[in-house]
């Protein structure tokens, strides 16, 4: 199951840490609690693993995704995280451009 949000750490990570390692790192680096209902995606620096951190209420979940073909569309570096709905979500997991799904604002527009 996952939550409302899914929260992308926009630096790439070391794929062989754990639960802790990535638990240590978010509450380090960002100040958040891997427990507070949020699930937290981290790729390495090809872009060709993610991991997800999530809780579920009563302990932590890791889980890996590996693409063997592509990568994953990570947003540009501007914050440390980025937030993510389920349906970006699920689009972003099958190595589909999720950024490139919805059609810019009218008042975006330019001609």
């Amino acid at each position: 199951m996952l939550p409302d949000q899914v929260w992308l750490v926009l630096d790439p990570m070391d794929m062989r840490l754990g639960i802790d390692g990535l638990s240590s790192r978010l509450q380090q680096t960002l100040g958040r609690s891997p427990c507070d209902g949020t699930a937290y995606a981290f790729r390495n620096r090809r872009g060709t693993r993610l991991k997800l951190l999530q809780w579920d209420g009563t302990g932590v979940w890791l889980s890996q995704r590996r693409l063997h073909q592509g990568s994953f569309v990570w947003p540009s570096k501007g914050d440390k995280t980025f937030t993510l709905t389920q349906a970006q979500w699920q689009w972003l997991i099958t190595g589909v451009d999720w950024q490139r799904l919805e059609a810019r604002p009218i008042h975006q527009w330019q001609v």
